[in-house]
This record gives structure tokens, C-alpha cells and sequence, in this order.
């Protein structure tokens, strides 16, 4: 008649470890007879997996209340008396059962068993299976490319593909592996010689830089060579990665330790430093973007000196000129490419385009040019005739001079670059806009005449290959691609041009409107045990360079290496691995942490809703309707169906008593199907044709329900003077919400109720802190009609918070924003400190993982991170109460903001 269970108040990884918040899970007991709910430990940490002893009057579960978890027992009647039964004290104790007196456990990837008593005996588990295992994968190559790079010549395009290099031929009917190794490859460019491949490699701990190149002088191109030579360019003790060699093949430019761009003379091996720690931060591998000038001697770069914007920036490669701004936005400007020959430059900016109410959501951007000499400047403002007639002189001049000279003299006068000039009075103001429509953008790049523009745009559902005449402001589609945005690229003399897009590559005539494939047909094999073995330490290596706390939380990272990489050996499958780096990553107590892995099933079951509630008491076949959900696929004017009906029959098949009800929803979302209905006593059979909805689409409208009860019991209880507004989550749609609401149907309430309860974070506090904290400073008015008033896009009247334990990231910062700034008074439950960033990056084997790289303060300076933030009134909804629906957090909040409005 007593059931034991821990509770789980919301999202926190569950291999997280040391941490104690509100969030912490706490053992609950449940009387069936009479409904009651009794708390059984006081705890502030984590106590779990309760189970009975053989003599039901004592729980055994697990507790960190040790500092690490343990197994306890506690007398049932007096839940105080308790008592720690292991003393495991760097490794928690996992997955506690009992069977008749026997305790068994987990502990660090070994089993145990014990009797209350008595010291834990580990069990000793033979597994019998061959004597060899093949960890060996073969892994098709027709897709899942990441990176491109076209050769100088225009004949053959690198690629990698699930962390390997490989050339393919133009047509793709020839492929070459390039790398053999379980660790990854990245950022890949040809020399401009087109006869080696630069790259960097993750291997022995750290980033390197290295140069492959053709063995046989017989074999002139790599797609079809047989021997290749691989050498370290750049190999000491830091990470280095990155490359870009210059276009006159002396100079590389590379970032070192993640936070440091340099410059290397490739002959004399002296590196110049251009930007240092104090200038770049590190968010993830590989988000520094910057591009040789064709004359060798500049780099353009996007340089992000904060998060919420970044600027366009010029370096001199020698380090003897200053950084120069070239473009001093507080718009962001991004992906800067030099064109023209180094005579101008173009990049994105959302300064013009259309953007979300929330600051950190989608925008529109366009491509805009600077020109860095007034004759390139003078040239594009041309009317279209006297740039015709400029162009038929220089072909004549052309022509003549061709006459004159040796055609071989000409090539090498050609291949000589010479060095760029920069008109830097009124440079700022040579800035046109090229795009003649804002959008969403992936790519663009210019022809080799400069006078037209292709750019990647999504108007639609998908990115799409725009064209635009620079001289005409003709813009017009040149390919329907219905792409997830992309990356364009020209060949060395800018004749054939490349996309990258979904993990494909296809060349594209935007001329002529058409886009072919290059079909690559091959296949790797992958170690997936090296794989692994790489990947831990990966994790393990980049979580000692980028966690946002020095001390690493007082935790020995060197240690926990040493303990969980033996562990890496004997992981069978990817959802093994994410578990064991969520145990690795979890000792840090952290937010936003673990491995994940998700493997597609695409005919895997999948449960279908009819979208009502079922009365579960109901005896006999069938569903009996207690409810119909708003609208559901059942909330039909046609169907008047009722509460109280059963539903007898699902595509002809009796549903009955004894069969679980998913056995006849099962993947039968989104198709016709065919129900019998009658009515509360059996009577009245009439079918039904219609289509079940997804679970996710049935908590949809759950939670569209769950506001609507909200919002009716606000405007009952307060007798109209109040509003009632919930923010799931910390974006755009959630913001024009809650806008659209407090503006518009609640802007003559007295006051409003923000229920932030269940908010999963995003990137919103922001503008939610402006929003809240609007001050009327103007009154617009008649002599007898006051008809407004600013600010007229802020809430100048009061707002009263509810907070609940599972308000995590930007819920957190939103929940201590609140409190700091003092936008009202609170009520609920203490909000987690989870107000870090997320530092997601996926894995090789298609898995991600995560830790914080970097956290936030508030005003009195201190850490969020595990810092929870109290509301003004601690209430929790109590089990047996709120199961009633009675939300005694909700009640509150309206009892307290109608007696603040009548003492004002």
C-alpha cells in the first residue's frame, strides 16, 4: 500500500555529480489508500533509487550526502534515522536494487553485492564471446562532406569527410584517401602551387599543422596517385591550427593555443604575433575567421571583441602596423572575402536587414563592398555606358599589348601580384550596399569582372543561388537549390564555381542556371575503438583548455582522466560512450555538460495521440474519453465528439483491456485512420475517419492548455485586474508572445503574473529586463482623453515572477536579472545556477558533448554557475495538491500582487 519514489523536478543531466540546489532529486513516500505524500529526506543534494527492506520499515537508497554517492537506509517511520552503509569516496555508486536482503550496485563499471551489515563483495562477471573482435567499419563515402577546397588548376577538389582527407577528380569518378587516422582532420586548403594539401590534425594530445604531398612526379594529380608523403609543418607542445598559406606560398598564417593568430615564414620558420589573448577569446575549435589579400602582405578578419557583435578588422602580416577597424560596427558584421584583385572587399551585415524582437534571434543580412581605392570606387559608380565604353578600351588596349610581347612573358607577368594600395582618406565612405534585397544569407562571392554578385539567400524554406548585375541592379534567382545554406567557391581563375551544401559538393553555372553534382563513390573504413579512444581524449584535452574555471571546480581533471580512460576499451556503442562521458564530465558539477547520442531509427516504433485524455478507471475494452483536447485531431465540429464516448475500435481491431493501447497507435501519426465510436454505454457506434498527431505535437497543445487554464483562473481570481503570461523558453517566438499579450489584450490590466516556471533557457534576459522595466515619461492626451503615452513598447505597470527548480540556463540569468534589478516581487522555488553557455560540439561518430566555456556574474560579481538564485516567497507545489489542480504557486502569486496594488 506505500510506494517509494525519488522525485524529478526538471532537466539536469543525470550523471551529474556534487551538485545541491533545488533541483536535487529528493525520496518521497506515496500512501495509496489515502493519497498522502511524505518527504522522507532533508538532504539539499541528490537522494535516489529508493527500495524497500525485506521487512518494509526501511529504505535503502543512494545519496551524495557523503560527498559522493553512497548507500544509505533510513527507518521509514522515522526517516532522520539514518545511516551510511558504503564509504566508496571518488566514484559514485550507481543503479541500487534489492532481492531478498541482497543489495547490488554499480560502482566505476564493476558490480557488487552486500547485505546490510556486512562489507561490498564485487562480483565477478565472465562474459564468453570470441576471441578476436573486428572494431573495424566500412562507412560509405557519398555525402557527410565538411570542408571543400578547389586546386589552383581547377581539376580536382579536396574534401573531408568524417574527419579524413580525400581528392576527388571534377567529375568525381575518381577518389583518393588522403588520411588514415582516428583522429580527426580539419580546415584543408591546397598550396597555391596546387601541388601539396595543408591541413591540421588532432593527434598525440594537441593540434598540428601538416603538408601532404604527391610521392611519384609521374603522377601529377592526387585523385590518381598511389604514394603520398605526409610532414609536419607546424609541431611543438601547443595547439596549433587553422592554416592558411598565402597566395605567394611563403607565409602561413595560423592560431595558436586557440587564442593567438600568427604569421610563420614557411623558409626561416619565425612566426610574427598579431593578435594575443587579450584581443580573441575561444568559444569553439575553428571560430576564427580571416583571409589572405592577394598580395600576401594583409589579413582581413572578423574580429568578435564581445559576443553581441563583431567587426571587420585589417592586419598587417609584417606586425609592424597597428590593427586597423575598417568597419566599427555595433551591427554584426561577418565573413569578410577580398575581390577585385585586393581593390575592395565585401561582407555581411545586419545593419539594414529585418531582425527579431529578441536581440540574439534571426536576422536578415546583405553583402556590402568597401573600396580601398578611389579608382575602384569611381569605376563601380560608372553609368552602365561609360563602363561599357571604358571596358572596349581596355580590350583594345589589351589587344595591343598582346601584339607586343611574348604570350609566356605574359603568363609570368600575370602570376605576379602586385602589391595593393589603400586610399585610406574617405575609405569608410566607399561603402555600398550590393544586395538589393535583405535576407538570410549563407555565402557570395564575386566574379572575376566584379560586376556581379552570387550569393546563397533563403527566402523560402530553403537556401537558394541568387545573381545579381552589379551595374544594372538586375537580381533574379539563377538556381532553385532549396539548400541548408552552403559555402561557395571559385576555382583558382575564377571560371567554375563550387557548392558546398548538406554535405555535397556540386558545381553550379549561375549563368546558365544549372548545378551538377560531383558524384563521389567511395568508402573508408573506420576503427571504431580508435575512434573512441581519440574522441575521450578529445574531450577530456579540450575541457582542460576552455572550462571556464581555472580550478576546475576543486576537481583533480588529470585524475579523472586517469580513472575513466581505462574504462574507453570496453564501450560497445555509441549511447555507452555519451554515458561515459556524462560520468567523466559530470565530476566537474557543471551545467551544460555530458555526452549525447542519438541514433536515427527511421522504423522505430512510434506512438501515436488521438489527442484526449483517458479514464483510467474505465473496466473493459476500449478507451474511454474523459476529455478532448483542444485542437486535436479529434476536436472537430463534424465529430461532436464527447466526454464519456469510447473509442471500441482502432482500424478494426477491438482495443482491448488487456493490451497496452500503444500496440494500436504505433506509427500511425500523420496517416487516415479509421475509428469506432459509441457512446458511455456501448450504444450508437458510429466511424470515425481521421489522422493521430505526434506525442510532440500532442505537448503542444498540452501546454497551449496548460496556458488557457492559467490565464482563466488569473482573470477569476483577480476579477479581471490582472494578466497571466507564460515564457517557456528564451527566444524570439516566446518574447512576440508575451508582446503581442501584455500590449494588446492584458494593456489595461493593473498588473501581470510572468510565470517563468519550466523555462529552458535561450538567449532572451536581455530584452526581457528592458521590456519589464518601462517608466512612463510622457502622457499623450485631450483635455478630457488620455489616448497614450511613452515609452508605447515597454510594460510600465507591475509584474509579480514565478519561479520554479526547473528554470535552467538563460532562465537562470533571467531568475537573477529579476531579483538584482528588483522588477517585482518572486514566488516559487529557488532557480538552479545554470546561467553559463552552452559549449556544444559534435563528435566523429555523430554523438555531441558539451562543457562550459564560459559562465556569467551578476551585479555583485559572483558566479552564477551553482549559484541558485531565491525567490522572495519559497512555495512548493506539493505532491497530492497540485496532482488536483491546485496550483499553490499560481494562488499565491495573485493573492500577493492584488494586495500590493491596494497599498499603493
Amino acid at each position: 500500500n506505500t510506494l517509494l519514489y525519488h522525485d524529478n523536478k526538471g532537466y539536469e543531466d543525470q550523471w551529474r555529480k556534487h551538485h545541491q540546489s533545488a533541483i536535487a532529486r529528493d525520496i518521497w513516500s506515496y500512501d495509496v489508500k489515502s493519497g498522502k505524500h511524505t518527504k522522507l529526506t532533508e538532504f539539499y543534494g541528490e537522494d535516489r533509487n529508493p527500495v524497500f527492506s525485506p521487512d518494509e520499515k526501511w529504505m535503502y537508497y543512494l545519496s551524495e550526502e557523503s560527498g559522493t554517492f553512497n548507500v544509505w537506509k533510513a527507518e521509514l517511520s522515522d526517516p532522520s534515522n539514518k545511516t551510511q552503509l558504503t564509504d566508496f569516496d571518488l566514484h559514485p555508486v550507481r543503479f541500487l536494487s534489492e532481492e531478498n536482503g541482497t543489495l547490488a550496485f554499480g560502482y566505476h563499471g564493476e558490480l557488487f553485492t552486500m547485505k546490510d551489515g556486512s562489507e561490498p563483495t564485487k562480483v565477478k562477471v565472465t562474459i564468453r564471446t570470441q576471441d578476436v573482435a573486428n572494431s573495424d567499419e566500412v562507412v560509405s563515402v557519398n555525402g557527410g562532406v565538411s570542408e571543400m577546397a578547389v586546386s589552383p588548376d581547377g581539376k580536382e577538389i579536396a574534401f573531408i569527410s568524417r574527419g579524413e582527407v580525400f581528392v576527388t577528380s571534377v567529375d568525381g569518378s575518381l577518389t583518393k584517401r588522403i588520411t588514415e587516422t582516428a583522429e580527426p582532420e580539419r580546415f584543408l586548403s591546397f598550396t597555391p602551387d596546387g601541388k601539396a594539401l595543408i591541413y591540421a590534425g588532432e593527434r598525440d594530445a594537441k593540434w598540428s599543422i601538416y603538408k601532404a604531398e604527391i610521392v611519384r612526379d609521374e603522377e601529377p594529380f592526387f585523385y590518381a596517385s598511389t604514394l603520398i608523403k605526409e610532414t609536419p609543418v607546424i609541431e611543438n607542445k601547443m595547439d596549433n591550427y587553422l592554416p592558411k598559406v598565402s597566395p605567394d606560398g611563403k607565409k602561413l598564417a595560423f592560431v595558436e593555443d586557440r587564442r593567438t593568430l600568427k604569421v610563420m615564414d614557411l623558409e626561416s620558420k619565425k612566426s610574427v604575433t598579431l593578435l594575443t589573448p587579450n584581443e580573441l577569446f575561444h568559444m569553439s575549435d575553428g571560430d576564427k575567421n580571416f583571409v589572405w589579400s592577394p598580395d600576401s602582405k594583409w589579413l582581413l578578419m572578423d574580429y568578435g571583441k564581445l559576443l553581441n557583435n563583431s567587426d571587420i578588422i585589417l592586419l598587417d602580416v609584417s606586425g609592424k602596423e597597428p590593427m586597423k577597424t575598417l568597419v566599427p560596427s555595433g551591427y554584426y558584421d561577418y565573413n569578410p572575402k577580398w575581390v577585385n584583385g585586393g581593390k575592395q572587399m565585401i561582407w555581411f551585415s545586419n545593419r539594414d536587414g529585418l531582425k527579431s524582437y529578441a536581440t540574439s534571434g534571426s536576422f536578415q543580412s546583405d553583402v556590402y563592398s568597401m573600396f580601398f581605392t578611389k579608382d575602384a570606387w569611381d569605376k563601380f559608380n560608372m553609368s552602365e555606358e561609360d563602363y561599357k565604353l571604358m571596358k572596349e578600351l581596355e580590350k583594345a588596349a589589351e589587344e595591343k599589348k598582346k601584339d607586343a610581347e611574348d604570350e609566356k612573358d605574359k603568363e609570368k607577368e600575370e602570376k605576379k601580384s602586385e602589391d595593393l594600395t589603400f586610399d585610406w582618406d574617405g575609405m569608410s565612405d566607399r561603402v555600398a550596399k550590393l544586395t538589393i534585397h535583405s535576407s538570410r544569407l549563407g555565402d557570395a562571392v564575386l566574379n572575376k569582372d566584379a560586376d556581379k554578385l552570387y550569393y546563397l539567400s533563403r527566402f523560402e524554406e530553403g537556401y537558394d543561388l541568387w545573381m545579381t548585375d552589379l551595374r544594372t541592379k538586375d537580381t533574379k534567382k539563377a538556381i532553385s537549390l532549396g539548400a541548408r545554406s552552403g559555402s561557395l567557391m571559385w576555382d583558382d581563375k575564377m571560371e567554375n564555381l563550387y557548392l558546398l551544401s548538406g554535405g555535397r559538393i556540386s558545381k553550379v553555372d549561375p549563368d546558365g542556371g544549372s548545378q551538377k553534382p560531383v558524384k563521389i563513390s567511395s568508402e573508408m573504413t573506420v576503427d571504431s575503438d580508435a575512434e573512441r579512444a581519440y574522441m575521450f581524449d578529445h574531450v577530456w584535452l579540450r575541457t582542460s583548455k576552455i572550462f571556464y574555471e581555472p580550478t576546475f571546480h576543486g576537481i583533480d581533471w588529470t585524475l579523472m582522466r586517469k580513472e575513466y580512460q581505462p574504462k574507453v576499451a570496453h564501450i560497445g556503442n555509441g549511447y555507452e560512450f555519451a554515458e561515459l562521458l556524462s560520468e567523466m564530465l559530470g565530476e566537474l558539477n557543471v551545467s551544460h555538460a555530458g555526452g549525447r547520442f542519438n541514433a536515427s531509427m527511421p522504423n522505430g516504433d512510434a506512438t501515436a495521440s488521438l489527442g484526449v485524455f483517458m479514464d483510467y478507471d474505465h473496466k473493459g475494452d476500449g478507451i474511454k474519453i474523459v476529455e478532448v483536447i483542444d485542437g486535436g485531431p479529434l476536436d472537430k465540429a463534424a465529430f461532436d465528439i464527447k466526454p464519456g464516448m469510447i473509442i471500441q475500435k482502432i482500424d478494426g481491431q477491438v482495443v482491448s483491456a488487456n493490451e497496452d493501447v500503444a500496440v494500436y497507435l504505433n506509427r500511425k501519426a500523420g496517416k487516415y485512420t479509421l475509428l469506432e465510436i459509441t457512446d458511455s454505454k456501448g450504444k450508437n457506434a458510429q466511424q470515425i475517419t481521421m489522422k493521430p498527431i505526434t506525442m510532440g505535437e500532442e505537448n503542444g497543445l498540452l501546454y497551449d492548455r496548460f496556458v488557457k487554464i492559467n490565464e482563466a483562473e488569473v482573470a477569476e481570481k483577480s476579477k479581471g485586474r490582472l494578466g497571466y503570461v507564460h515564457i517557456p523558453g528564451m527566444s524570439d517566438g516566446p518574447y512576440r508572445d508575451i508582446y503581442e499579450d501584455m500590449l494588446g489584450k492584458y494593456y489595461d490590466k493593473e498588473a501581470i503574473v510572468v510565470d517563468t516556471r519550466f523555462n529552458g533557457g535561450g538567449d532572451l534576459v536581455a530584452d526581457l529586463a528592458m521590456f519589464f522595466t518601462g517608466e512612463r515619461f510622457l502622457t499623450y492626451a485631450t483635455e478630457d482623453k488620455v489616448v497614450g503615452g511613452e515609452p508605447t513598447s515597454r510594460w510600465t505597470k507591475p509584474v509579480i515572477g514565478l519561479f520554479n527548480e526547473s528554470m535552467y540556463s538563460d532562465g537562470h540569468c533571467y531568475a537573477s536579472g529579476y531579483t538584482d534589478l528588483d522588477l517585482g516581487t518572486s514566488i516559487g522555488m529557488p532557480v538552479p545556477g545554470t546561467c553559463s553557455f552552452a559549449g556544444w560540439e559534435g563528435l566523429p561518430n555523430g554523438g555531441v558533448w558539451g562543457v562550459v566555456p564560459v559562465s556569467a556574474k551578476n551585479k555583485a560579481g559572483e558566479w552564477l554557475e551553482n549559484n541558485e538564485t531565491k525567490p522572495d516567497i519559497i512555495l512548493k507545489n506539493m505532491p497530492g495538491v497540485i496532482d488536483f489542480g491546485t496550483d499553490q504557486q499560481l494562488d499565491r502569486a495573485i493573492k500577493e500582487m492584488l494586495k500590493e496594488l491596494d497599498e499603493r
